[in-house]
């Protein structure tokens, strides 16, 4: 049997295979709250074989979306839409898991097909963003934030403790915090956007601060049967990296004393002067080095778009679980495919049983 379709046992979480759905923002919710489109994108994603499906990246407040038409978890009605969702994905077989966070500097923004680009001051759909200091993104092309208070860091932090117990309360069995690609916790911990020079601010113990009492925070409130990951960038391709792995590899040891059981490994997207060496399965080696320097399980995203690619990271001991994005838009039924090409015994069987039979039966007629 290929590692990418062993079972995978985290806490007391148990996926079918090592194929985890990435948060990706859909733009398609109505004051925070999910509808027809959602239930049907997340069902054919657990439909289609993966064994961890993590719902896009969901605002723990109003400004904390990353544009108007963000998914949010800051109210009880949000909470409760969620729930056939998360029965959806169970039913189908998968793991139902969701990312919160807040996007910071890069909130009040227009959706990526009508812009992509922040809201005018003058139009009535934006807000005022926050971030950890007052500096625009992009060269100060982008909306200028304003600097957090001690008093918003405390509110913030409140909210993401409230829609993490949303999300237990709504059924998810696997919480995913948002500490990367340039949003609030990035702001803080990257040296691009944060020129604080207080507690939050200065030197990597500083910088991480926010994030490691965020972890702290929401681990009092997640079950502590159920896995508590988050998506932490690591990286900026900056010509900073061995500085930047090395404050991040600190840190991520600390938020492990504080209960996160596992690793997204990602790049900071903090700066738009980034080199950034795209290719296939380019940020294994990146997310082999946290693994082994911090001893938390991990996954990486980005150009694992093959089925050899994503087997070859898994043997090496880069990560533990590959996340993967557009592959799965293009063909929900990619691990089928992927069982397929790499040989395992009646591969038909990624797909629910209705599916199954059928492509089993006629397959061997």
């Amino acid at each position: 049997m290929p590692l990418l379709f062993e079972p995978y046992t985290l806490k007391g979480t148990t996926l079918r295979n090592r194929i985890a759905v990435s948060p990706m923002c859909q733009y398609s919710a109505e004051n925070g709250v999910i509808n027809d489109w959602h239930r049907a994108h997340y069902t054919a994603l657990a439909r289609g074989g993966a064994g961890l499906v993590v719902v896009e990246a969901t605002a723990v407040s109003p400004e904390g979306r990353i544009t108007p038409a963000d998914t949010g978890l800051w109210n009880d009605t949000q909470r409760d839409a969620f729930r056939p969702v998360v029965a959806a994905i169970k039913d189908a077989g998968a793991v139902p898991g969701i990312q919160i966070g807040h996007a910071g500097r890069k909130a009040s923004a227009n959706r990526p097909w009508e812009g992509d680009d922040h809201i005018p001051e003058d139009d009535q759909r934006g807000w005022q963003t926050i971030a950890a200091s007052a500096i625009a993104f992009g060269g100060g092309l982008g909306k200028v934030p304003k600097a957090m208070t001690l008093e918003d860091i405390a509110r913030v932090q409140a909210d993401f403790v409230s829609a993490a117990e949303r999300a237990r309360d709504a059924g998810f069995e696997w919480l995913m915090l948002h500490f990367a690609h340039g949003y609030l916790a990035q702001n803080f911990f990257s040296r691009h956007s944060n020129q604080r020079d207080d507690a939050y601010g200065g030197s990597a113990e500083n910088r991480g601060r926010f994030l490691l009492e965020t972890v702290r925070a929401v681990r009092k409130v997640w079950p502590a049967h159920l896995p508590l990951s988050a998506r932490f960038s690591v990286i900026e391709f900056d010509g900073q990296d061995e500085a930047m792995l090395t404050e991040a590899e600190e840190l991520i040891r600390a938020m492990k004393a504080e209960g996160l059981d596992f690793l997204d490994v990602s790049i900071g997207f903090n700066t738009s002067e980034a080199k950034i060496p795209w290719g296939p399965g380019f940020m294994g080696e990146t997310a082999g080095r946290i693994r082994r320097q911090t001893g938390l399980p991990t996954a990486t995203s980005w150009y694992v778009g093959t089925p050899e690619t994503a087997e070859a990271m898994l043997q090496k001991g880069q990560v533990d679980l590959v996340m993967m994005g557009r592959p799965l838009l293009e063909n929900p039924h990619w691990p089928y495919a992927a069982a397929r090409a790499l040989g395992v015994q009646k591969p038909s069987w990624t797909l629910p049983a209705p599916y199954a039979h059928w492509l089993e039966r006629y397959r061997a007629a």
